[in-house]
């Protein structure tokens, strides 16, 4: 009598989105505009977007409150908490939030920081409860495009950092 085999395929493709982008900056520097909520509120969002943080405690359990205020005056409040937190390397937290009025936006996001020669290279990871999830997200908030302009902004930011360290501006 031949066995059957069950196969189960946990994967997860088809409700996650993964964004990657070098930067041409040291991990060190990377990791700190992504840590240090002062630096975090001049990049964070896309493009229009501003950042209020109202709470930042990057370590295992800490939680991390923020509102994202975008250009047509709508709110966007979040909550993440981080479930991990490995200095320099990665960062992993639960987020829920969204549009006040509007569907809740639930995922889970790991962001890891990799040399990559002298330059960094971050690897953001959305993972979805569902494809359904995943799609209503890109449908009501444009998150590829969204990530894809925060991560530009964050390319800019780093680069008026280096700019300014090298003028003597920065310690």
């Amino acid at each position: 009598m031949k066995e059957k085999l069950i196969e189960v395929n946990e994967s997860t493709a088809d409700r996650e989105i993964v964004l990657t982008r070098v930067f041409d900056a040291p991990r060190r520097m990377v990791w700190e505009a992504w840590t240090d909520p002062k630096q975090l509120v001049l990049w964070w969002g896309p493009k229009g977007f501003t950042t209020t943080i109202e709470q930042m405690d990057v370590r295992a359990g800490g939680v991390w409150k923020l509102v994202m205020h975008g250009p047509d005056g709508t709110d966007y409040p979040n909550k993440s908490v981080f479930t991990e937190v490995v200095p320099l390397e990665r960062l992993r937290y639960k987020l829920s939030g969204g549009k006040r009025g509007g569907p809740a936006a639930q995922f889970e996001m790991t962001a890891t920081f990799e040399d990559d020669g002298d330059k960094t290279r971050i690897t953001m990871r959305m993972v979805f409860a569902s494809a359904e999830a995943r799609a209503e997200n890109v449908r009501e908030y444009g998150s590829i495009e969204g990530g894809k302009q925060t991560l530009e902004r964050l390319a800019e930011h780093l680069s008026d950092r280096l700019a300014a360290k090298a003028q003597g501006g920065m310690r």
